[in-house]
């Protein structure tokens, strides 16, 4: 066989072998169920839970996070010793509004609704809320909502003590991170709002 037709003979085999390896390869991809990996989350590193005496002139005192930072509410529509603690590190934002009751059985009333009307707000995106009440060491009643899904608040509750004193607070992200991957930071900071309320004294003649 001439040195010609040998080359194109052996070019036509290679030919040959690579399209049924190709075919080959097509076929087991065919066959094989395709399964994405799991979407990855940004490691999050938490400091040690520990505290600081909120000691500005307010109608409440208690105990929050040494790595927040508080910062009188600057909206429109504040008013007198609503609050902001601040996560800086976090990009959290506990939100706290107050309000004197002054004694009446209907204001109460009226701020429990309002607080209650505020949370189902996110019922759209919630596919569960959680109601736990509590009472403090003080005796105080206070109500814990805990919300589940892609909601913009994800915490929040309100204490009284049933007479002169209310205080709502409502966790809040500046992030669009889902709430999946912030859950560590959620639950660390629910816990300092636990410590919140069982260190909450209000500050009476103020």
């Amino acid at each position: 066989m001439s040195e010609v037709k040998r080359s194109a003979t052996t070019k036509w085999t290679k030919l040959q072998f690579g399209l049924w390896f190709a075919l080959a390869l097509l076929v087991a991809s065919c066959g094989t169920e395709y399964i994405p990996k799991p979407k990855g989350y940004n490691r999050i590193d938490l400091p040690e839970q520990t505290y600081q005496p909120l000691k500005a002139d307010y109608p409440y005192s208690f105990e929050y996070s040494s790595h927040a930072k508080v910062r009188p509410d600057s909206s429109m529509i504040a008013e007198p010793h609503w609050i902001h603690i601040i996560y800086p590190n976090l990009g959290a934002d506990v939100q706290l509004t107050y309000k004197d009751l002054q004694g009446s059985d209907k204001m109460l009333n009226d701020m429990v609704e309002d607080a209650r009307k505020l949370t189902g707000k996110h019922q759209i995106k919630a596919y569960s809320i959680e109601e736990t009440e509590i009472r403090t060491p003080t005796g105080d009643m206070a109500s814990v909502f805990e919300l589940e899904g892609e909601v913009p608040s994800q915490f929040q509750f309100y204490v009284t003590d049933s007479t002169k004193h209310f205080l709502r607070g409502a966790l809040y992200f500046r992030t669009a991170t889902q709430n999946d991957s912030l859950a560590p930071v959620i639950e660390f900071i629910k816990r300092d709002v636990v410590h919140m309320l069982n260190t909450l004294k209000w500050q009476e003649g103020k």
